[in-house]
């Protein structure tokens, strides 16, 4: 993959990665997908490899790597087959420890971003709420200040890694009376008095735990209060840019996983006496799909390489995880069909492709509310800012 986006050294690391992951995560896959438990031991293992501080300074235990390296985990993670185990990892690198990387101070960054790094503690992030996924400025969540501590009451949905994860990244609102101008951003211990987790049953992303958390009068020690108080909102809407953006590599990545396998697959099936990659009712559709794949890619490696630049791309990363979730189901219900009665036996790995990659026009906010985004910007003029100090 020699472009204007990659080095010899983004190559070595790709190759670096692919065998890391044949021989450390692919001979489990399978049992985690069944147990919806991924096992303690490969988290520390990803940690020794680095990949947990790719976007981290190395003053915290990070390597301080620019965005491609992340995107070369993103898409080579989608290559072995698993939403589910893709997304725990992800969630923890990219979710939880954004926050910590861009809002948390020395003391919290000790306490939890260096574990973080290394593999021994894991995160979530919680935003999501039961009466309101993508509506953050409506959340129901609160953290009221009492002396030295926040007592913390709410609940939050559809959080990836939270059943099993150490810490907790959680927004609230801290003052009621301001709406999206009174949210601020936490970090609680999983383990603390008045938390309690639902895990929910799912329809893919079968290894990672997905919860439903409580929280009942949980105290939660000032010095946790990540960032400036009452600036959440602008914090949660700045990160967005590249949770959407990384459901957009992952996007591509997967449609690029599904027609190769595909492809590979028509290669060896014969029909009336050729192999069927030989039909042209077939041949052409596998064209327009490897051009859709190809159009999101190159722009997706746009958006990350403006990211990367500091940039503020709030509408390019919404175009890109819109768009490019779109094009991935279309190509897993396509390649799914080019493999006939196969594609949809559970030992072949179209069935399981098509179910992971349905959850990407829906989680990190939902096409439909992408779209209303997107119109607010070219519609209506309205400008999204960085969060400021």
């Amino acid at each position: 993959m020699h472009n204007i986006y990659f080095t010899e050294e983004h190559l070595l690391f790709r190759q670096s990665l692919k065998d890391f992951l044949q021989k450390e995560v692919v001979p489990h896959v399978e049992e985690w997908e069944k147990t919806g438990t991924i096992d303690k031991f490969i988290w520390e293992k990803f940690g020794e490899m680095g990949y947990f501080g790719l976007a981290t300074p190395e003053e915290f235990g990070g390597l301080g790597l620019d965005i491609f390296y992340t995107v070369i985990l993103l898409e080579e993670l989608q290559k072995i087959n698993s939403g589910g185990f893709a997304a725990a990892i992800w969630a923890h690198a990219y979710l939880a420890m954004t926050h910590l990387n861009k809002e948390a101070n020395d003391d919290i960054k000790e306490r939890y971003l260096k574990p973080s790094v290394e593999g021994t503690k894991i995160g979530c992030l919680c935003i999501s709420e039961p009466f309101g996924g993508s509506d953050v400025a409506g959340m129901r969540t609160t953290a009221n200040k009492k002396g030295d501590k926040y007592i913390l009451n709410g609940s939050k949905t559809f959080i990836t890694n939270g059943v099993y994860a150490d810490y907790m990244i959680v927004a609230a609102k801290t003052n009621a009376k301001l709406g999206n101008k009174g949210i601020s951003i936490f970090v609680v211990d999983r383990n603390s008095k008045g938390v309690t987790a639902n895990k929910l049953n799912k329809l893919g992303w079968r290894a990672s735990d997905t919860a439903e958390l409580a929280f009942d009068n949980v105290e939660v020690p000032a010095f946790n209060l990540m960032g400036v108080e009452n600036l959440g909102f602008s914090y949660i809407m700045e990160h967005f840019s590249l949770e959407r953006l990384i459901m957009g590599v992952n996007a591509h990545a997967r449609a690029e996983y599904a027609l190769d396998y595909a492809l590979q697959y028509m290669s060896e099936r014969e029909a009336f006496g050729k192999t069927i990659n030989q039909f042209q009712a077939l041949r052409h559709r596998v064209v327009d799909l490897h051009a859709d794949i190809e159009m999101c890619k190159q722009y997706n490696y746009h958006v990350a390489s403006r990211l990367d630049k500091g940039d503020y791309v709030v509408k390019e990363a919404t175009i890109s995880k819109l768009k490019s979730t779109k094009m991935a189901d279309e190509v897993a219900y396509e390649c799914l069909q080019f493999l006939g009665g196969y594609g949809y036996i559970e030992d072949y790995p179209m069935a399981r492709l098509l179910r992971d990659s349905r959850l990407g026009p829906i989680g990190g906010g939902t096409s439909e509310i992408l779209r209303e985004i997107i119109a607010k910007i070219i519609i209506d003029k309205k400008e999204y800012r960085p969060a400021t100090n």
